[in-house]
């Protein structure tokens, strides 16, 4: 269970800078976004890390949440990262990574812990930097490109329109994975989010 004496850090992965805010790779930040709009936290410059942060609490007495939107490029998210988890103690089990996947469809959800990074340079860099692979991450489905399109290029296109229809919705959902993986456990929103 998780360690109530310290916060959880979410983190969403994303780029900087107005000219990516609409890709795919940048779904992280729009989670992050939302998430402390629930909270009722506005983001700030961290004093110690290359990062955007909001503080709040998850209901009346709840976890503390620190949710963070990293500054430096997606492949250098490790540093603010870590800066984060060491400023605020947080342990590597308490640590969220929202990110988007290319090996789930479109619109699926997916909570883990640990594992690989499936090429994603957000996870590499944030293993990297945190000296571990074990942090939870949630994993928001982007699919494969089509035909022969580079998945850099790919990850790096603004959603499609037909995407966008259900973009909001689905943003909504996977703050909701968050915070049931925060409140309820991995195994609880693991149960409740991959059936659906």
């Amino acid at each position: 269970m998780s360690d109530v004496a310290h916060p959880w850090l979410v983190v969403g992965l994303g780029n900087p800078g107005r000219e990516y805010a609409g890709n795919r790779h940048n779904v992280g930040f729009m989670v992050a976004d939302l998430l402390a709009g629930r909270v009722g936290a506005k983001f700030g410059r961290h004093r110690r890390a290359v990062a955007d942060v909001a503080e709040g609490r998850l209901g009346f007495g709840g976890p503390k949440l620190v949710i963070a939107k990293p500054l430096t490029y997606m492949n250098l998210s490790g540093g603010p990262v870590a800066a984060l988890a060491q400023f605020y103690k947080v342990p590597p089990g308490q640590v969220v990574a929202v990110h988007d996947e290319l090996d789930i469809a479109y619109g699926q959800l997916r909570a883990k812990s640990g594992g690989g990074e499936g090429g994603h340079n957000g996870l590499r860099s944030m293993s990297k930097s945190l000296g571990t692979k074990d942090y939870l991450r949630v994993r928001f489905g982007v699919g494969r490109p089509p035909g022969r399109q580079d998945p850099a290029d790919y990850v790096l296109s603004d959603f499609s329109t037909v995407e966008r229809k259900e973009l909001e919705f689905l943003v909504d959902r996977a703050a909701d994975v968050v915070e049931a993986v925060v409140t309820r456990g991995l195994e609880w929103a693991q149960n409740t989010y991959h059936a659906s």
